[in-house]
C-alpha cells in the first residue's frame, strides 16, 4: 500500500508543479501584451504556443467583445480552483491508502 500512496503523492506533486508552470505562463502571457514583444522571438513564440490552447477555449466561451481579454483571469481561476481540488484530493486518497 506504500508503494501505490507514494505514487499517487508524486503524481499529485507533478500536477501541482504542472499547474503552477501554467499559472506562471499565463501570468508572463498577460505581461507581455502589456509591452508588445516581438512575436518572431523564441521565447514569446514558446508562451504563446503554451498558453494559447487554454486561452483559446475560454475566449470563445465567454467572448471577446469589450475590448478587454477577461481569458486569462477566468483561466487563473480554473488551475487555482482544480489545483486546490485536484490536489488536495490526491494528497487525501493517498493519506488513506497508507
Amino acid at each position: 500500500m506504500y508503494v501505490s500512496a507514494n505514487l499517487v503523492v508524486a503524481l499529485a506533486t507533478t500536477l501541482s508543479y504542472v499547474f503552477k508552470f501554467y499559472n506562471w505562463m499565463i501570468i508572463i502571457r498577460v505581461l507581455l501584451s502589456w509591452v508588445n514583444p516581438d512575436p518572431t522571438q523564441p521565447l514569446v513564440q514558446f508562451i504563446y504556443r503554451v498558453t494559447e490552447p487554454l486561452l483559446d477555449p475560454i475566449r470563445r466561451v465567454i467572448g471577446y467583445n469589450t475590448g478587454i481579454d477577461f481569458s486569462p483571469l477566468v483561466a487563473l481561476l480554473g488551475i487555482t480552483f482544480m489545483e486546490q481540488f485536484v490536489i488536495r484530493s490526491l494528497y487525501d486518497f493517498a493519506t488513506r491508502l497508507r
